[in-house]
């Protein structure tokens, strides 16, 4: 397994997200900043709210760029079956019906789902339940977790 790939393919698809942030903000800022929407009474709030919205897009562009930069940050670390899963393991998990999850333990963008090597990765917070569960566990290792008001058993196939 090349996990440098891995990373890689990880870093794009951040800055694919943070590229759709920029463009939603400039849209925003666009539709805010229009001649068409100044307002014409008390009551015509549509540049206000272009401009609220303008401002929440602009925050989302920072937050992107700190995911991004944090990110980057991550030090490549190999892991085998006999290491902690600690941030930026590649665990593999599989619950009681058998089906086999593909989690990445990663500093930020937590939820972030990613296709690589015919598998769905998906990115989880070490400060998510899941994350929480997963810390300093090892191969053969059962964790349970509440997820979506359900205890969910998994037991750790694997650690890249």
């Amino acid at each position: 397994m090349n996990k440098s790939q891995l990373i890689k393919t990880i870093c794009n698809e951040l800055e694919a997200v943070h590229q759709g942030a920029v463009s939603a903000a400039q849209r925003a800022y666009d539709t805010a900043t229009d001649e068409a929407n100044e307002a014409e009474n008390k009551y015509d709030t549509l540049g206000l709210e272009a401009s609220y919205l303008a401002h929440g897009q602009s925050k989302r562009v920072l937050e992107c760029e700190a995911d991004l930069i944090a990110f980057k940050k991550l030090p490549l670390t190999t892991f085998d079956n006999k290491s902690t899963v600690t941030t930026g393991a590649l665990v593999g998990i599989e619950d009681i019906k058998g089906s086999e999850q593909f989690i990445f333990l990663s500093p930020v963008a937590g939820g972030l789902k990613i296709n690589w090597q015919n598998k769905e990765i998906t990115l989880v917070t070490p400060v998510s339940p899941l994350g929480k569960a997963l810390m300093a566990q090892v191969v053969d290792d059962e964790i349970e977790v509440i997820i979506q008001s359900q205890k969910k058993q998994f037991q750790i196939t694997s650690i890249f």
